[in-house]
């Protein structure tokens, strides 16, 4: 069961999006290796706003998410593509349905 999950907001530099586009999908196979990482979507909310979901059984997931390798990537290339530092909200999951791909 996943208990807690970030939601971030991206929002690509005019000429970037299609950089942001490239680092999401790409963010797969390492997100992949993420024991604890139970799901994670990347999404396009238009044309330069971009966004991650994701959702972890616990605290300690989430943490061990955020000192990873994607965040650490993000971070020191977001600056390159972002207008403007992610926008990241932890949240609590009250409820959720999961099932196999």
């Amino acid at each position: 069961m996943v208990k807690v999950g970030l939601l971030l907001r991206l929002e690509a530099k005019p000429g970037k999006e299609a950089d942001v586009a490239s680092f999401l999908i790409n963010a797969l196979p390492l997100i992949l290796e993420e024991i604890d990482t139970t799901t994670w979507f990347a999404v396009q909310f238009g044309p330069t706003t971009f966004g991650i979901f994701d959702a972890f059984p616990h605290e300690e997931g989430r943490n061990a998410h955020i000192a990873g390798k994607v965040a650490d990537i993000l971070r020191a290339t977001w600056s390159e593509m972002l207008s403007c530092p992610p926008s990241i909200e932890k949240h609590s999951i009250l409820a959720a349905k999961l099932s196999g791909q």
